[in-house]
């Protein structure tokens, strides 16, 4: 699948040095095209501002990414989408990226179902009075925390605040009222919801099925987090403010790279930034691999937070959220996610339609102990070819089985003793065949194609550190720090000019965080650059096809069996 209408820039050189000319928009480097980086270079065209972005890979996107096998589309990172509907900050942010153009979006009457290892299962609907019905009739016993549960998931659909537009700073007086209002009739929920651990509450419950099962309602045990998000989520998915767009990952990424491109933008793919250039304390431009170097007003790095702190500034900038975030909290498990095992089955055939679209199946000590890596002992299974069209060819079928797994050691043995390594993907692989001839007899023949990527994959390809798709936990001493990040230090680093911070890293771990990253930093960056920020919806009709994700690659040359 190859996209003959994308730009070429081949004949615009470097950006020279020296001051511009009057009138002339100032020059703003973007170092990394994930929707952090993709995000900035859109809303910075939109305020009048000439950006360059420099991407390591050949796709837009970071870890919102997709690859292919045989035709297969196997697709990386989003599980659901804040911001799918309409009529909320999230949806405006999407719509002014163009993500959402020309996409129909799949929603989902459950967000996931969990089944133990006797083969007891839970599901947890959307509806709240499905869920509540749902939940009884499997343990009446424990109706007072159900009802409980229920009730709150019914308060939450009454909320619509998504605070994605503005940072605190930057707000309005109108703006600042306007959260206030939204905020104080629902106060004490989301106090108590938020101080309430989702551990905790699961304390309550008689039954041993729902006592296991209510932390994986988002798919893994997120361990540190209260109900607030479980209930928040559930909700926006009620309202088909949380569902699949078209095209999946990459082909989010590839619509913003659209709206990039058509703003006037420019991407330079294969271009890998050494260094980042500094003069007087103030930072004038990049350093690409090969020594070429480019030069503008402002630099902002939505890359890896340790890449662009240690490597590209050489260390010689920080600050004490700086060094409280990339020191102490990098090393701790209840701040940042671990790494993620992906094995992708292509199916010759069609799915069961019985078949939950999402399920997470709770371990027992043998599978575990069989399953490289795993963490949480659980997996779950997910059957991508209906999320959206173009994941597999006409009568084919894709699943998509994933878990946690600590990064060290499939990095140990990749470095150390590449065939161990292999054999480790090809143990997951095989327990993956198996498991799923087990839950659904017969697929085993019909498989065609099994990929394995490890947290070493995700790292080599997207340079994410340690190979954390997730990247840091909210409602963690982490969260707190990047909130300071943005609102106290504007995303800046103190004692260096002319340089910011967007992306999963600097503005939190989600997909519309990072989204939201971009425009934050746009609207300080403004501030310094005497443009006035400005941003408006796309508006793109033309419908979404699946030619449109381009040329895939393949990420390893060796395959399992």
């Amino acid at each position: 699948m190859v996209r003959e209408d994308r730009p070429v820039w081949a004949d615009r050189g470097p950006w020279p040095s020296g001051g511009r000319a009057p009138g002339e928009a100032p020059r703003v480097i973007v170092i990394g095209a994930g929707i952090g980086g993709l995000s900035t270079g859109c809303y910075a065209q939109m305020s009048g501002a000439e950006t360059r972005i420099f991407e390591r890979h050949v796709l837009p996107g970071g870890c919102c990414t997709a690859w292919s096998r045989q035709d297969y589309v196997f697709d990386y990172c989003i599980e659901w989408l804040t911001g799918t509907g309409r009529n909320n900050d999230a949806s405006r942010v999407w719509r002014e990226l163009g993500a959402l153009d020309g996409k129909t979006i799949a929603n989902f009457e459950m967000f996931n179902t969990v089944t133990d290892e006797t083969g007891r299962s839970v599901t947890f609907y959307n509806d709240p009075d499905r869920l509540e019905a749902h939940l009884l009739e499997l343990s009446p016993g424990d109706a007072r925390p159900i009802r409980a549960f229920c009730r709150d998931l019914r308060r939450f659909t009454r909320v619509n605040l998504y605070p994605f537009l503005t940072p605190p700073p930057l707000q309005s007086t109108s703006e600042k009222l306007a959260t206030l209002r939204a905020v104080l009739p629902s106060f004490a929920l989301f106090w108590r919801t938020a101080v309430t651990r989702m551990e905790s509450f699961c304390e309550r419950f008689e039954d041993p099925l729902l006592r296991r099962a209510f932390p994986f309602i988002f798919f893994q045990d997120h361990e540190v987090f209260p109900l607030l998000p479980y209930l928040f989520n559930m909700a926006s998915a009620y309202h088909l403010n949380a569902g699949f767009p078209q095209g999946g990952s990459l082909g989010l990424a590839r619509s913003v790279e659209e709206r990039y491109t058509g703003l006037g933008g420019r991407i330079d793919y294969r271009s890998r930034v050494e260094r980042i250039l500094v003069e007087n304390d103030r930072a004038v431009g990049v350093e690409l691999r090969g020594g070429e170097r480019h030069f503008a007003d402002h630099v902002v790095s939505a890359c890896d937070g340790v890449t662009t702190l240690e490597g590209l500034l050489g260390g010689r900038y920080t600050s004490p959220k700086i060094d409280k975030l990339f020191g102490e909290m990098m090393g701790r498990d209840d701040a940042l996610y671990p790494g993620v095992v992906s094995v992708f089955v292509g199916v010759d055939g069609e799915l069961d339609p019985s078949a939950r679209h999402s399920t997470t199946y709770l371990l027992s000590d043998e599978d575990s102990a069989a399953l490289p890596g795993v963490l949480q002992n659980s997996m779950v299974v997910q059957m991508r070819s209906r999320y959206s069209d173009g994941f597999a060819p006409p009568g084919k079928s894709v699943v998509h089985c994933t878990y946690f797994s600590d990064y060290e050691p499939w990095k140990r043995l990749r470095t150390t003793d590449r065939k161990a390594y292999w054999a480790r993907k090809q143990k997951a692989a095989d327990f993956v065949r198996e498991f799923l001839e087990r839950h659904h007899p017969g697929i085993s023949n019909a498989i065609e194609v099994v990929d394995v990527a490890s947290p070493t994959t995700t790292e080599r390809y997207t340079g994410v550190r340690g190979g954390s798709i997730l990247g840091w936990k909210s409602f963690t001493p982490a969260d707190d720090v990047i909130t300071g990040l943005i609102n106290k230090d504007r995303m800046r680093l103190p004692g260096l000019d002319g340089f910011s911070m967007a992306g999963q890293w600097f503005g939190g771990g989600s997909l519309i965080r990072a989204a939201a990253s971009g425009r934050f930093v746009t609207q300080y960056l403004c501030k310094e650059l005497g443009l006035d920020f400005r941003a408006w919806e796309s508006g793109g009709t033309v419908p979404w096809h699946p030619d449109r994700l381009g040329r895939l690659p393949q990420l390893e040359t060796r395959r399992v069996r």
